[in-house]
């Protein structure tokens, strides 16, 4: 009587499958069985359970049970889950470093890095400022390279105390290139090829297409803010160290020449 298969021409339906989505913030569901639709904007816990509150276009807001199948994105039946927290990202220094939060400065090294002026010593501090004060270099001028020689013998660099010199200008056969020559082992002299520290700020950063080309004989700071209409030089220094934020707004070669500098300082040796 009950020959042959029972279940011929029967298709077995598979149990449905309700989609787990987390309730991010700002996420718009419904509630299924109210029809209240609106923007997650928290959760609750009680004795009840977990919940989850919707805020409609009104700004009204309501409470709902994150039950099994009660809610609904575009029309279909969802679950509502937390949201699996998310390890926080890792936050960038100027100088593209990781930012070391909590940072208290440690003591400063032996070691020095020397810039020539203040604009090339603040131009450091605002981009590298923060990987200084967790490496405890110090940063210099020291007026000018023509006091090179006087800074070194005063200072007398040596194994674990050594001195990084950042230079303008330096290009073979400069005056500059002469003049970093043979200082030692315990001595790095890196450098960029411009006339001075703020033709090291790229041009588009301070809305030029590149920077004036001033003829000899006239101060080249003065030229610069005549050409670009920037007033004194002093007015001018305020419109770049202004403009600068990060080391995306440096040319590379500075860039470069600053993280040998920060390297070898902080090298045992």
């Amino acid at each position: 009587m009950y020959g042959g298969d029972i279940f011929a021409g029967h298709v077995r339906k598979k149990p449905r499958v309700i989609p787990e989505v987390e309730a991010e913030r700002d996420l718009v569901v419904e509630d299924a069985d109210s029809g209240f639709c609106g923007a997650v904007v928290g959760f609750e816990r009680t004795y009840d359970g977990e919940f989850v509150r919707l805020e409609n276009g009104r700004r009204q807001t309501r409470l709902f049970a994150m039950r099994h199948a009660a809610f609904l994105i575009d029309g279909e039946t969802v679950t509502l889950i937390k949201p699996t927290p998310k390890a926080a990202k890792p936050v960038a220094s100027a100088s593209g470093s990781v930012r070391v939060e909590g940072l208290r400065a440690r003591t400063a090294r032996a070691s020095r890095i020397w810039v020539e002026g203040v604009h090339d010593a603040a131009l450091v501090e605002r981009v590298w400022g923060h990987d200084l004060r967790v490496e405890g270099i110090v940063v210099e001028f020291i007026e000018g390279l023509d006091n090179l020689d006087e800074n070194l013998e005063r200072f007398q660099p040596g194994p674990g105390r050594r001195v990084g010199v950042l230079v303008d200008h330096l290009v073979e056969g400069s005056k500059e290139s002469r003049m970093t020559v043979g200082l030692g082992e315990s001595v790095l002299v890196t450098g960029h090829p411009y006339i001075d520290v703020w033709q090291a700020v790229r041009p588009e950063v301070m809305g030029i297409d590149a920077w004036p080309v001033i003829p000899r004989g006239i101060d080249w700071k003065t030229g610069i803010c005549d050409a670009l209409g920037w007033g004194t030089p002093q007015e001018g220094w305020r419109r770049i160290n202004s403009a600068v934020e990060t080391y995306r707004d440096l040319e590379t070669p500075l860039i470069g020449a600053v993280e040998r500098l920060i390297d070898f300082v902080t090298d045992p040796g």
